[in-house]
């Protein structure tokens, strides 16, 4: 997914910005693999392959996204990612 593209998105619970951290890009430097992060609402969004995974929370399926989290939590040294808000 280019950049360009990602600053455009907004948070599908409340609209907000999205703070990207990327954790691979190609050539190009289009990110393949990140975490966009809502500040207010504290949801994240794997991209994956390029593709932002960004349901709302109704239609997520989080079995599905904890998954590739998980291996990139031991792949990139990340800290415990939580998708959703505690609550």
């Amino acid at each position: 997914m280019q950049l360009k593209t990602i600053n455009k998105l907004c948070c599908p619970f409340d609209k907000q910005d999205l703070t990207l951290q990327v954790l691979t890009k190609d050539l190009d430097q289009n990110v393949i693999e990140g975490i966009l992060t809502c500040n207010t609402c504290s949801r994240k969004y794997p991209i994956v392959y390029g593709v932002p995974i960004m349901a709302p929370d109704e239609y997520r399926q989080i079995q599905l996204e904890q998954p590739i989290v998980e291996k990139w939590k031991l792949e990139y040294d990340l800290v415990d990612v939580k998708l959703l808000p505690e609550g």
